[in-house]
């Protein structure tokens, strides 16, 4: 490597720039949060006239569960997320870029929440079921793309053993058999289809969290 190139590489400038995690992490956070927010936000107050509150309350499940199934859902993310970063020596502008398409993509999450609130018992319950699921396998995918990619650019810390990092790979690629299964399902099914989502979600984010409780009771010894 040449002398230029190295230095560049070391200021933060040219192809071959580097970056510290810490800003990364921070508007990562500060997206995944303001998203995890507006869930809340998106459910409506019923109004209940002369009926009791209880059954208007429950008439409205729909709306829970498309949040629950969703606030999982950006929690796998962000847990995912955070297991990522903490293997990371350093980020690289492809990586910058990446992260972004990540959010972006889960931060329209909200939209199809909405649509699944509105929809699931109506006509339109199957198509929402299936562009719902559609975003959750499109997030899934871009995490795994995001880890696979920092791996091949070598951004990963040199002190983790090539054991840890494909451990972490393989927890990390995405459920996409599961997903599509379910998509379909939701052709069909669209509230069963809902709750294999949920389920899915779990499925990612225990198994992740578990490494990452690893990785820092190492980190402590």
């Amino acid at each position: 490597m040449a002398d230029g190139e190295s230095k560049d590489s070391e200021t933060g400038r040219g192809p071959a720039a580097r970056y510290r995690t810490g800003r990364v992490e921070a508007f990562s956070d500060g997206v995944l949060a303001i998203v995890i927010t507006v869930l809340v936000l998106e459910l409506e107050v019923p109004h209940s006239e002369d009926r009791p509150v209880w059954p208007v309350l429950l008439e409205n499940w729909p709306s829970y569960l498309a949040y629950v199934v969703s606030f999982a859902t950006i929690g796998a993310v962000w847990v995912t997320h955070t297991v990522i970063t903490e293997y990371l020596d350093r980020v690289n502008s492809l990586f910058l870029r990446l992260n972004l398409l990540l959010l972006m993509v889960v931060s329209f999450l909200p939209y199809p929440t909405r649509l699944l609130a509105e929809y699931v018992g109506e006509p339109g319950e199957r198509i929402v079921a299936v562009i719902y699921g559609g975003n959750l396998l499109l997030t899934s995918v871009l995490l795994s793309v995001l880890w696979r990619y920092a791996v091949h650019a070598g951004l990963v810390h040199p002190d983790f053993a090539d054991t840890d990092v494909r451990t972490l790979t393989t927890h990390l690629t995405p459920g996409v058999a599961s997903y599509l299964v379910m998509i379909g399902l939701g052709l069909f099914l669209p509230v069963f289809a809902v709750l294999g989502y949920l389920l899915i979600a779990i499925y990612i984010m225990v198994p992740v969290a578990a490494i990452w409780h690893r990785r820092r009771g190492l980190s402590a010894r």
